[in-house]
């Protein structure tokens, strides 16, 4: 009787011990995440904006690589849904904009551009100061007026996202099998209620 509760016990501390190892180990996935820190709307003329605070580094591999002249994608998704008891969820929104990080040898300087719309066109010295401006998303026109309905309540949510898809095709292939390249939030999720119209 004293064998057989020795060996599930002694197991369960060996499996213990190993996860305590697996969760300190260097570079493994769940250290390399993004934190979506706040998420809020702002009403505009034409209807509303998302500001939104993420937190995140870059690993070894990822800062060494954007050093080297491969440029990084990140994507932020939004999404609004509204429940229907009777049918599918009602989702008037979903859209995504993806910011470029790159890296010019010759200026030594760090670009940040905009994918979606060519707007966006920045050049820093630090890599610091560039990730700082991909952390905030701010003013990003995601709500039309006309695809609200006053004093409804809708479900709003955001996430970024490192996107692999974008990167050069010979790149793609490594990172889909490297767990480095995970770099990602889960949805920030809160509610919106509509008030009024944006004037």
């Amino acid at each position: 009787m004293t064998i057989k509760r020795f060996f599930p016990l002694r197991l369960a501390a060996v499996l213990w011990i190993a996860l305590a190892v697996w969760l300190a180990a260097p570079g493994v996935a769940h250290a390399d995440s993004i934190a979506v820190q706040r998420a809020s709307l702002q009403a505009d003329n034409t209807g509303w904006n998302l500001d939104a605070r993420f937190d995140f580094d870059l690993n070894s591999n990822l800062e060494d690589a954007v050093n080297k002249g491969i440029p990084l994608y990140f994507t932020t998704d939004f999404e609004l849904s509204r429940p229907r008891w009777y049918w599918f969820d009602e989702q008037p929104v979903s859209v995504s904009q993806s910011i470029r990080l790159s890296f010019q040898p010759l200026t030594r300087e760090y670009r940040v551009s905009s994918v979606s719309s060519g707007g966006l066109q920045l050049g820093f010295t630090t890599l610091k100061d560039a990730l700082a401006v991909i952390k905030h998303i701010t003013s990003w026109h995601v709500i039309d007026r006309n695809e609200v309905r006053v004093g409804e309540t809708y479900n709003a949510s955001v996430r970024m996202q490192l996107d692999i898809a974008l990167m050069p095709k010979p790149f793609q292939i490594d990172a889909v099998n490297n767990r480095d390249w995970n770099l990602a939030s889960e949805w920030k999720r809160f509610t919106f209620t509509v008030t009024e119209r944006a004037k």
